[in-house]
């Protein structure tokens, strides 16, 4: 982030200005904006802006009028705010386990998984590659379920040359910093073609306003910030160009570590913007620790899938055996992936992880 902002200076503290002078610093006219620009980027006729990834994604089951005792069905395999959201609306959660390969919503676990009481599914796309939405769509549509795509990593990537959160009812994706498209706080947006899911997010966003202190319905506060919004600003001018230096960094690392580790497998209908990029091993304690004494960063993104947790056994959730999501659990690892890596950077870290692997593996022999 550091290094895009030296790259970005001028463009971003201009826009940042300009919300200083005006004053306007929740909805402000930036915010309009911003949300032109990203329908237009996705290709979806709306986009609502809001405070954070989390808050999409429960604008969305709120707008939807996802009640108490209704099943939602997720992957076990992701962020806890993709489950945790259903629970906060006194839904249920219901886990489904992963494509091995993908590591999103294995489309054949998921109509077993219905009941006569679930209405949505929450598709997550991990990793910055779109789930198989075509697959969980016609699955839905066959039982009457609405389909949430979970994009918080994924805005910019494309399925089936579509943009991810345009490939459902409802889009979600995330704004925090680290994301592809990251701004100086939290922050997220919510995609539809339909006018009146819009209608409902606008108005759930904002405290259930149907007017000024007229509210209708419950709603949160989930507005999005001005001066956020400039960042975005800012930043979408040069997104394009930053997708594909993701990309080409992902081909580099796949050409550098190819045969030493499993690295991503990407649907060949996909195109992933590799919000992470991660590789799987064996004894992934001793790799990182490695990779660690060398000053070079990792991040496990999960270490223990959602249906394992403390928290749903806690609201009743009975646990069972998910075998895909828990293996990757054990394995995944994600090295460090961005627009301003330098290709020397990238041979650093592959020698590093090669070794690491190495060294892992005769320990183990």
């Amino acid at each position: 982030m550091k290094r895009q902002y030296r790259a970005l200076q001028g463009a971003i503290d201009e826009r940042m200005q300009r919300v200083l002078e005006h004053g306007r610093f929740i909805l402000g006219p930036e915010v309009e904006e911003v949300e032109g620009l990203l329908a237009a980027y996705a290709g979806s006729r709306y986009a609502l802006t809001c405070a954070s990834g989390t808050d999409a994604l429960l604008l969305a089951l709120m707008a939807l009028g996802i009640a108490p005792g209704d099943e939602v069905i997720t992957p076990a395999f992701s962020f806890v705010a993709s489950a945790e959201v259903v629970a906060l609306l006194r839904a249920v959660p219901v886990f489904v386990d992963i494509d091995p390969r993908t590591y999103n919503l294995d489309p054949a676990a998921l109509e077993p998984a219905i009941t006569s009481r679930t209405k949505a599914v929450v598709a997550v796309s991990l990793y910055g590659q779109c789930a198989d939405m075509d697959a969980v769509g016609r699955i839905a549509a066959r039982h009457g379920l609405a389909v949430i795509e979970d994009a918080a990593q994924s805005f910019g990537a494309t399925y089936k040359g579509r943009h991810s959160c345009h490939l459902s009812a409802l889009g979600c994706t995330s704004f925090f910093p680290s994301k592809p498209l990251g701004c100086y706080g939290d922050g997220g947006a919510c995609f539809t073609d339909d006018p009146r899911l819009f209608a409902r997010l606008q108005q759930v966003r904002n405290h259930g306003q149907e007017g000024r202190y007229r509210h209708t319905v419950l709603g949160i506060n989930g507005r999005f910030d001005t001066l956020q919004a400039a960042v975005l600003l800012a930043k979408l001018e040069v997104f394009p160009a930053e997708v594909a230096a993701r990309q080409a960094a992902a081909a580099r690392y796949d050409q550098l570590l190819g045969g030493a580790v499993l690295t991503p497998y990407i649907e060949p209908h996909n195109a992933s913007v590799y919000a992470q990029y991660t590789i799987e091993v064996e004894d992934r304690n001793t790799v990182q620790e490695a990779l660690q004494t060398r000053g070079i960063p990792t991040a496990v993104h999960y270490p223990e899938p959602l249906h394992r947790q403390p928290v749903f056994a806690s609201l009743g959730y009975r646990e069972g055996s998910l075998p895909h999501s828990e293996a990757a659990a054990r394995r995944v690892l994600s090295l460090p992936m961005h627009a301003y890596l330098t290709a020397a950077e990238q041979e650093e870290i592959a020698r590093a992880v090669t070794a690491a692997t190495r060294a892992a593996n005769r320990v183990s022999e």
